[in-house]
């Protein structure tokens, strides 16, 4: 499989990154400008409000709602962090680790919040849910700090593996290297893809991490709720640390600030992917020029049309998602109506695992596959579609299909739904239906020449319209260029642009710059 990278920026939409495998577009990620709340995030929070009946508080961190903090995403040692925040507040503790720092007993599972937080109480916390719709951040004071390979969890000495590593013998070998190279009073998580990596990888890896929690430490004795204390690295150095792979061929970036901060970061972590990183130098759009604007079209939207003819439906509401599977103008030749049912929705399936990545769609997602009578066809589908999800990073669990032919999604929620606007405001009418006479096309052309000739005297002039447009004014035994050529003395050069709608027309002078009437 062959992994691509497209990173596009600008100034006014911020920073939009395409996943392409084998040139179809998979995931799209977009970093807003302004955007303050990223998953990850640790910010010095102030509790505003104790909710005994939610067993939860609300915490300002900044947003224009208070956060929401739940008993159970307190985590087993907040009493610790607690402890830990007051001392070095006030100066007490000096150590960068924990080496000397005294643990407090775990909270119990069951208990109230009430007992644990109080009105105005200093809590350092972690965005787990960015803002969605009308809530705030969703926070946990469980904190942990991500790198390539590991996970450090402070107030901990536990060691986790990935359940994706299943060799018993990889997974002892791994939790040998992490237990000689973690400091005291700090728990590992080991990702999925430090399979197989060696001491100095994971060391580096572990550094790095160690590195940003003494930076932690060092902010937090200054910090003022509700200030960021440490921040998440940006969202194209986050997919590249969490997916960077030999399977990656190329990564374009069209802004040179993120071309160098993204090279170096490869570098940083995978030199020997260094040279894939590119920069984009073409005047076309960077998702034009790869295909990407395209696919962005065809895929988002309410219907999504596939390959044999059937489509899907996707209809979102405030409690749920429901995709709908339709067979389309699809025929069934040679197979009977229960094989071609399997078929589409195997076809289906492996666009609505795409789907879910594309939109980032979070919550409860319903599927309306299309009825089948055999329990192994139904049995089939079920893992086919477990099969096509096993690549999303999301966590998602999904039941097996109804007596009604339902299959349902859970998929974690994050941050909000990609959405991308794929029906355009008509250029030629501004949306009212209605557009000027061509009768007078020509003859708006020729006097904007007539003005751009005589008054402006410019030269080298370059008449650009749709291409029905220019073949009109080509033909004919004296064509219209003709005529201008004896009336303004001036060859007029005409080219063509499909893009344009049918009565937009555009000048250009010899140094091809967009001549503005």
């Amino acid at each position: 499989m062959v992994k691509e990278l497209i990173i596009d920026s600008t100034p006014d939409k911020g920073v939009t990154i395409a996943l392409l495998q084998d040139k179809q577009l998979v995931e799209l990620n977009t970093e807003q400008v302004g955007n303050n709340f990223s998953v990850g995030d640790i910010y010095l929070g102030k509790i505003k409000k104790i909710m005994p009946g939610l067993n939860a508080a609300f915490v300002d961190v900044g947003y224009e709602k208070d956060a929401f903090l739940h008993y159970l995403d307190l985590g087993p040692q907040v009493q610790s962090l607690l402890q830990y925040t007051r001392l070095v507040k006030n100066g007490s503790y000096q150590e960068k680790l924990l080496n000397s720092f005294k643990l407090e007993k775990d909270i119990d599972k069951a208990g109230k919040i009430s007992d644990i937080l109080t009105r105005n109480m200093l809590l350092p916390v972690q965005i787990a849910k960015e803002p969605i719709s009308t809530k705030g951040p969703r926070l946990s004071s469980d904190l942990s700090i991500a790198g390539r390979f590991i996970v450090l969890v402070p107030f901990s000495s536990s060691i986790s593996i990935s359940k994706r590593i299943k060799g018993s013998a990889e997974r002892s070998r791994l939790k040998k290297i992490v237990e000689s190279i973690k400091p005291t009073n700090f728990g590992v998580i080991i990702r999925t893809v430090s399979e197989g990596k060696g001491v100095e990888e994971l060391q580096k890896d572990m550094l790095d991490l160690v590195s940003k929690w003494e930076i932690f430490t060092k902010r937090l004795k200054s910090a003022e709720p509700p200030q960021k204390v440490l921040g998440e690295m940006d969202r194209a150095s986050t997919i590249l640390r969490d997916i960077l792979t030999d399977e990656f061929t190329h990564i374009y970036v069209n802004d040179s600030t993120i071309y160098e901060e993204t090279k170096s970061y490869v570098q940083e972590i995978s030199p020997d992917l260094e040279k894939i990183v590119k920069l984009y130098k073409h005047k076309e759009p960077i998702f034009d020029h790869y295909g990407v604007e395209k696919q962005i079209k065809a895929s988002f939207g309410k219907t999504v049309n596939l390959q044999g003819g059937a489509y899907l439906v996707i209809e979102h509401t405030e409690a749920l998602h429901v995709i709908d599977v339709n067979s389309g103008n699809r025929i069934a030749s040679k197979e009977n109506q229960e094989d071609n049912a399997l078929l589409v929705n195997k076809e289906a399936a492996k666009e609505i695992a795409r789907q879910l990545r594309l939109r980032d769609m979070g919550g409860i997602v319903v599927v309306d596959f299309i009825d089948m009578h055999k329990p192994t066809n139904r049995k089939e589908l079920f893992g086919y579609l477990r099969e096509c999800m096993a690549d999303d990073r999301a966590r998602h669990t999904i039941l097996p299909p109804s007596k009604f032919g339902l299959v349902q999604i859970t998929r974690q929620r994050v941050r909000p739904e990609m959405s991308v606007v794929t029906n355009e405001k008509c250029p030629a009418c501004g949306g009212t239906g209605e557009i000027r006479s061509s009768i007078v096309l020509l003859d708006d052309i020729e006097n904007n020449l007539s003005f751009i000739l005589q008054e402006q005297n410019e030269k080298g002039i370059t008449l650009s319209v749709h291409p029905y447009i220019e073949a009109y004014i080509k033909s004919g035994f004296v064509s219209r260029r003709v005529k201008w050529f004896f009336k303004f003395g001036k060859w007029i050069k005409i080219t063509s642009n499909s893009s344009y709608h049918l009565t937009e027309f555009r000048f250009f002078n010899a140094k091809e710059e967009e001549i503005k009437l």
